[in-house]
């Protein structure tokens, strides 16, 4: 059984979901700022019972932001139901997680037919104190700056937020026990927020700002769990939840696995019929493709039957301007590494671009230009490290290459002539992220260099 991904278009948004499993179906809604890619372990636990659907939030992940300058709870709620809509659900049990429950009971709140059960993780209840310190220093813009200024500030944020509990109060009354100083853990959602960028505020503000109003005590209403396990900052809320409505009950536990199993066991009572099809994007996607050294999906946008643009090394199809058809080749943009080491040999990125032509019905290639110089030094090493130095580093790289080729060797020898917007940072940006997600940046140079120079140009 594999994790697929899927775009879906919800009226003039694109809405980009998980799925994994089997049997019933079950909507899963992540915490912010982070998208359904927290969500993968857990789909794979609860996969032999349900079929789990995971949507990025509107402005996270992959998904579309809504037109709206400040969205509330309530255009979040109707949101989600209009991604139901088309899915083509009826009605389905639901799983969310701080934030992500949130939006959750608001949607219960509005559209009551749409959802057989939740099950949320944490819910939150601010006090009016809270919500003025929230108000103030919660959510601070997050734009790029020209020399990568914005990404020491991210790397501190993410990190400390597993420290203090809000991030901003560095006070000892406000240390939480679960302090970490785990790279891998800390990369994840500066990705995720370098993905959402300044749009994070939107969703994160909505959920703030909603009231936590519920239905009066002995109204009938759907059934709800919520339970929160020592150490999650919002176990404390679970006292200052008033009467319940009927059906509804809020209980702590010990432990995270505590929380998952008693949350998959309420959800398993109350299922809903998967729909024979679900609704799927005809402009953009993810491809099955199984060639040898590669199993995995590759993400593609664009026009069947147009030319197949590839992108160079490093980049990504969103940075193919104008292209009508393009795809993000293995261990680069959005599709899957390679299963091991990334090839050198020329003839394994061909099958993987030959398997995709056939689906894609394309039948001529349009390559980007390999840059100059020695893949070693082109592309170095950039794992996560404790101080989040590689995210500086990776800036410097994208904003140097703009100006010199090789972009290590700055000189009047190797100076480019440039478009001063090229250094714009929200250009920048995108190529920034396209380089941190490139792990196979340095084989596809070597490989590409030996498939045809083009222009008298290659890597080395």
């Amino acid at each position: 059984m594999k994790l697929t991904r899927h775009f879906v278009d919800v009226g003039p948004r694109h809405v980009h979901y998980r799925r994994y499993g089997q049997g019933p179906v079950l909507l899963m809604i992540h915490q912010s700022p982070r998208s359904s890619a927290e969500y993968i372990p857990l789909m794979r636990q609860w996969g032999a019972h349900f079929t789990c659907i995971a949507p990025d939030s509107p402005g996270f992940g992959q998904s579309d932001p809504l037109a709206i300058p400040e969205p509330s709870i309530d255009d979040f709620a109707d949101a989600l139901v209009d991604l139901l809509d088309a899915l083509g659900l009826d009605r389905a049990p639901a799983y969310g997680f701080h934030s992500g429950g949130i939006i959750l009971v608001s949607a219960l709140q509005r559209h009551p037919e749409r959802f057989t059960a939740l099950a949320i993780g944490g819910y939150a209840v601010w006090t009016p104190e809270e919500m003025r310190a929230f108000s103030a220093s919660y959510l601070p813009p997050f734009q790029p700056q020209g020399y990568g200024e914005h990404l020491v500030w991210l790397w501190n944020r993410i990190l400390e937020q597993s420290w203090f509990f809000p991030w901003f109060a560095v006070a000892p009354a406000m240390r939480l026990s679960g302090a970490h100083d785990d790279p891998a853990k800390v990369d994840a959602v500066v990705r995720e927020m370098l993905d959402s960028g300044d749009a994070y505020r939107a969703g994160y503000g909505a959920v703030l700002r909603a009231p936590r109003t519920m239905s009066a005590p002995g109204a009938p209403s759907r059934p709800v769990l919520i339970t929160a396990y020592d150490g999650d900052p919002l176990q404390a809320h679970i006292e200052r939840l008033d009467d319940l409505p009927v059906g509804w009950v809020a209980n702590t536990v010990a432990t995270p696995t505590d929380h998952q199993q008693a949350s998959y066991d309420f959800l398993a009572s109350y299922p809903a019929p998967l729909p024979a099809q679900l609704g799927e994007a005809s402009d953009q996607g993810f491809l099955s493709v199984q060639a040898p050294g590669f199993d995995g999906l590759i993400h593609w946008h664009g026009a069947h039957g147009a030319s197949l643009h590839i992108h160079g090394p490093g980049r990504a199809l969103e940075l193919l301007d104008g292209a009508e058809l393009a795809i993000d080749l293995p261990g680069h943009g959005l599709s899957d590494a390679w299963d091991k080491t990334p090839p050198t040999d020329p003839a394994a990125w061909q099958t993987v671009i030959a398997a995709v032509m056939t689906q894609l019905g394309a039948t001529t290639l349009v390559y980007e230009d390999v840059p100059i110089g020695d893949p070693d030094r082109l592309f170095p090493d950039l794992a996560p490290d404790r101080f989040g130095a590689y995210l500086t580093r990776a800036w410097s790289i994208v904003r140097a290459r703009q100006l010199f080729a090789p972009w290590y060797e700055a000189s009047k020898a190797t100076a480019l002539a440039f478009d001063p917007a090229a250094l714009a940072p929200e250009r920048l940006a995108i190529e920034h992220r396209a380089l941190l997600r490139a792990s196979a940046a340095r084989a596809w140079c070597t490989a590409r260099s030996a498939m045809e120079k083009i222009s008298g140009r290659s890597c080395r």
